[in-house]
């Protein structure tokens, strides 16, 4: 078994191990929740206040063209397209995850109900991360057609077919971290006749992604995960080059227009991209996003995306390896593939019976150690089938291997010691 010692070499021979210096850990803090939101950049408080106390507080207005404001939703799409896959000019930052995904399949849809108005079923998972099938499920009731959710990855195949207008997936499962053969799909579902829209909400920044490459034909994801844009942060949408001139997104507000500053009653659409930008950005948080994009760039140097994926996957097969052999006798069990080429960079654990219920006590114990994770809730009906779950977060960026060691070990006293039986970690919060 790997041991403490063993952990402080892998750290030493680390060669991303200098990108930890850019953010601002709190001592004594292993963060694993970077899958939910990734930590400061040192460098965003700095940018922020210059934008608040020179562009916005001595230039005010003018900065939309002094200071580049007006312009900042398609440069930073352009750094983010750098991380997967895409091309200059494809990918622009706007709005939330979930306003992005309205706009991207409405426009899907519409493309496929002309070419083929038969078509009436969008397909998806029912482990897809909610906001996905509550926006998916109303576009299907205003446009008369059928949400179908597929209990298992091996359900989707007998689902491309004739009837199939969109599929949509996210990469990354946010539950389970099981991965999807973004290339492979795509092309399954293009033979059947159907689009596809990918959401990268635990993909860009953790894992490479190849859009172009696989033919995706749409793509969203968000800031504040391991692009460290921060809470809130803005999203990004991407549109395929085929697709981008004659697709239509129905939130047509004033900044997607032609001509914005021309002031037209009538809509007209912006050229490629900028069309699916919709109302004026918020640009303190675009300011932040861009530093936690830098963060993930600053690997570029050092083998970009690829050793990211490679130093992911060395953390993530450490935890496998340290949490079964140590907590195994415990009531601990893996929640996520064993296949490190179907696992993002995240791992979660389940709970055996009796502790089937303690999952949220147990994080809540392991949070108060220092060890920040987080609990996602299993079907109470089904934990045998769908548990309560452990989750943890890889972020090479700035987790290292000694780190992992400890969580490990926390984990192990947590349970041992039966600390998840204190009351304070029994009283569940609104976030969980």
């Amino acid at each position: 078994m790997t041991t403490r010692q063993d952990c402080d070499v892998l750290d030493q021979e680390d060669p991303l191990r200098e990108l930890k210096q850019q953010f601002d850990l709190p001592a004594g803090t292993i963060y694993l929740d970077g899958n939910s939101l990734g930590v400061l950049p040192r460098e965003t408080l700095g940018r922020v206040q210059q934008v608040i106390q020179k562009e916005w507080g001595q230039d005010l207005i003018k900065s939309w063209n002094t200071a580049g404001w007006i312009d900042l939703p398609g440069r930073i799409g352009d750094k983010i397209a750098r991380l997967v896959g895409a091309a200059p000019g494809e990918l622009i930052v706007a709005d939330s995850t979930s306003l992005n995904l309205y706009k991207a399949l409405s426009a899907a849809l519409r493309i496929s109900l002309e070419q083929a108005p038969e078509r009436k079923v969008i397909v998806s998972e029912r482990s897809n991360f909610p906001t996905d099938l509550y926006i998916a499920e109303s576009l299907a009731q205003q446009l008369g057609l059928r949400l179908h959710l597929v209990d298992n990855v091996a359900d989707i195949a007998a689902t491309l077919n004739t009837d199939l207008a969109v599929l949509m997936l996210t990469e990354v499962n946010y539950r389970t971290g099981y991965k999807h053969d973004m290339k492979a799909l795509t092309a399954a579902a293009h033979a059947a006749g159907a689009l596809v829209i990918w959401d990268l909400a635990h993909s860009a920044g953790a894992v490479p992604v190849d859009l172009n490459g696989a033919k995706a034909d749409f793509a969203v994801g968000c800031g504040y995960k391991y692009l460290n844009g921060g809470p809130g942060a803005p999203a990004f949408v991407w549109v395929h080059a085929k697709h981008a001139q004659r697709c239509w997104q129905p939130l047509s507000g004033w900044l997607g227009h032609a001509a914005p500053f021309q002031f037209t009653p009538d809509y007209q659409a912006a050229a490629g991209i900028k069309r699916f930008i919709c109302g004026t950005p918020a640009l303190l948080s675009l300011a932040a996003l861009e530093c936690g994009v830098d963060t993930v760039l600053a690997a570029e140097s050092l083998g970009g995306m690829q050793a990211l994926r490679k130093k992911s996957i060395a953390l993530t097969e450490l935890f496998i390896e340290l949490a079964e052999s140590r907590c195994a006798a415990l009531g601990i069990r893996l929640a996520s593939p064993r296949d490190e080429n179907q696992r993002g960079s995240q791992v979660c654990l389940s709970l055996d019976a009796p502790l089937h219920e303690a999952g949220y006590a147990v994080m809540q114990a392991l949070i108060a150690r220092g060890v920040i994770g987080d609990f996602r809730a299993g079907d109470p009906a089904r934990l045998d089938e769908v548990p309560h779950i452990l989750r943890f977060g890889f972020t090479p960026l700035y987790i290292g291997f000694a780190d992992v060691y400890d969580a490990v070990e926390h984990l192990v006293q947590v349970l041992k010691n039966e600390e998840w039986k204190r009351p304070e970690f029994n009283t569940q919060g609104a976030v969980t």
